[in-house]
Formats: structure tokens, C-alpha cells, sequence
């Protein structure tokens, strides 16, 4: 008896409210340019961002610093992991250089994980910041940074430059960790928000729908960053960004994205970001 044939499962289809628009324009153009010519990197492009168009179509980016290679291997997550080149001492001023001809009034900022220094790059962090605000006075800053190992002495030694936002993403439920962030810690990361929060700072954490979590996990998701300090929650659909990568368990709908955002403006978030497209700095200017 001849075996019958397996019937591989069907991949999911991506609906029609998740088509992503094709990069275009000048101002995409000159962004692109600066971001070229200044050798520098940004999450955009590195984390394959659905919303680069609009963004980079609107003059602003979110840059990446401390390189494009990660120590870590999450497996949601498009930046390249392996072992980190050396850092560039000068990427700083050029950071603060690129916002100043992009004409930025809110710069966004956020980093690999560099596990690997002794610092965990804390010290570049410290360093650009204080450049962005020297080089483009009155410029406010989002910086979205790594728990540094719970090395919090290396927080403070960030958050002390005084961003007007500092963001962290808790990116899935805590049962899921194992599977998508497993150099990361759920606890950890809601003691770095908490710590941050209680330095005077101004939190934000964003979290990745359709990765397998229940409504509730959301819920409780949403309770454990409140009641560790979190001001502002972003609440987007996950996208698989390779066939490397997990794949999506469920296309999130706009209406339950809105559930969301309502569950969390009445639980007690100041703002919440709640659609498929969103992402950590979508819309980032309007949450100082």
C-alpha cells in the first residue's frame, strides 16, 4: 500500500489592511542620502519596517547605533546576530549631525544589543545623546534602549542625560519569552521600566500582537507594565520578516487593535498606539 501524500500546511495570508506602500518621493530620497553619506544605520531599514515610506517620506528615521549586528538572537527580529565589529568612536556626532540636516524635531534613537562590552555600550548611548542635544538645541529625544543585563548602574549612566522619552519594549506576553526573546528576562524588563520611571522619566513600552498570545495575557501584559511605571504602550501586528524567523500565528484585526487601545486608555496608559501597522516610534513625536 503506497503511502498517501502529506499536505503541507497553508501559509497565512496577509490581509488586505497589512499591505505595506512601496518607498518613494524626495524627501525619501534626501533622507536615504543622509543616512548614506553619514555611514550611518538605521531600524527602518535593519528591522525591514513597514511604515519606512511614511516615515522617511515625512523626513524622519529612526537611527540604530553601536552597529547593525546584535548579540542576541530573538527570533521576531530582522538585525543581523553574530559577533559585533568595534565600535566607531565618531558615530555620535554623526548621529547629531544626520538629525541636524534632516531637519528633526523629534529624533528617535535606539541600539543592537552589545552584550559583549563591558559597558553593554551604555557609554555611546551617554555620548549621543549629549551630542544630539549640543549639535540640535531644542530637539527632543525618544531613546529606545536594551535592559543591559540588569546592570542598572548602566541605565542611570543613560537615563542621567535626561531623553525626554525612554522607551523599552516588553515585544510579547510573558509565556511566550522563551520562544521569542530567549537571551531576555520577562521581570527584567519591567524592572528596567520600573527603574527608569523612578528616576523621573517619561516610559514607554511597546508589545507585538499575533505571536500566539491570548487576549488575556494582553490584558495582564498591560497590568504588569502599568504597575511598574509604563506612560505609553504601542501595540502593533507582528510581521515575519524571513522564512528564518517565526512565523505569524494569527493576522490581528483592526477591530481587536482598537479593543486594545480602549482596554488600555481605561486601564491607565496616558497614550496608546493600537493598530497593525504600528511600531515603537510610530508616531513618536506626540508622546512626550
Amino acid at each position: 500500500m503506497s503511502e498517501q501524500p502529506t499536505t503541507a500546511p497553508r501559509k497565512r495570508t496577509k490581509p488586505d489592511w497589512l499591505k505595506i506602500k512601496i518607498p518613494s518621493g524626495e524627501v525619501y530620497s534626501e533622507v536615504k542620502q543622509i543616512v548614506r553619506t553619514h555611514k550611518l544605520h538605521t531600524i527602518c531599514e535593519d528591522g525591514k519596517c513597514p511604515n519606512m515610506a511614511e516615515c522617511w517620506g515625512s523626513g524622519t528615521a529612526t537611527f540604530m547605533i553601536l552597529g547593525n549586528i546584535c548579540t542576541r538572537s530573538c527570533s521576531f527580529c530582522a538585525v543581523a546576530t553574530g559577533r559585533p565589529n568595534e565600535y566607531d568612536q565618531d558615530e555620535p556626532k554623526r548621529v547629531a549631525e544626520a538629525i541636524r540636516l534632516m531637519k528633526v524635531k523629534h529624533a528617535v534613537i535606539t541600539s543592537v544589543n552589545r552584550d559583549e562590552l563591558k559597558d553593554k555600550g551604555a557609554g555611546v548611548w551617554a555620548a549621543t545623546i549629549r551630542e544630539v542635544k549640543s549639535v540640535n538645541p531644542g530637539v527632543t529625544m525618544e531613546t529606545l534602549i536594551p535592559d543591559f543585563k540588569a546592570q542598572w548602574d548602566l541605565l542611570e549612566t543613560v537615563v542621567c542625560e535626561k531623553p525626554e522619552v525612554v522607551s523599552h519594549n516588553m515585544e510579547t506576553v510573558e509565556r511566550l519569552y522563551r520562544i521569542v526573546r530567549p537571551q531576555a528576562k520577562y521581570e527584567r524588563s519591567l524592572e528596567q521600566i520600573k527603574r527608569t520611571k523612578s528616576l523621573g522619566l517619561r516610559t514607554k513600552s511597546g508589545i507585538m500582537l499575533g505571536l500566539g498570545e491570548t487576549e488575556q495575557e494582553v490584558y495582564k501584559a498591560m497590568d504588569d507594565l502599568l504597575e511598574n511605571g509604563c506612560d505609553v504602550l504601542t501595540l502593533g501586528q507582528y510581521l515575519q520578516p524571513t522564512r528564518m524567523h517565526l512565523e505569524v500565528a494569527e493576522y490581528v484585526s483592526p477591530e481587536m487593535f482598537l479593543r486594545y487601545k480602549q482596554a488600555g486608555e481605561q486601564k491607565g496608559f496616558s497614550i496608546v498606539e493600537s493598530g497593525p501597522m504600528v511600531r515603537s516610534s510610530y508616531h513618536a513625536e506626540k508622546h512626550i
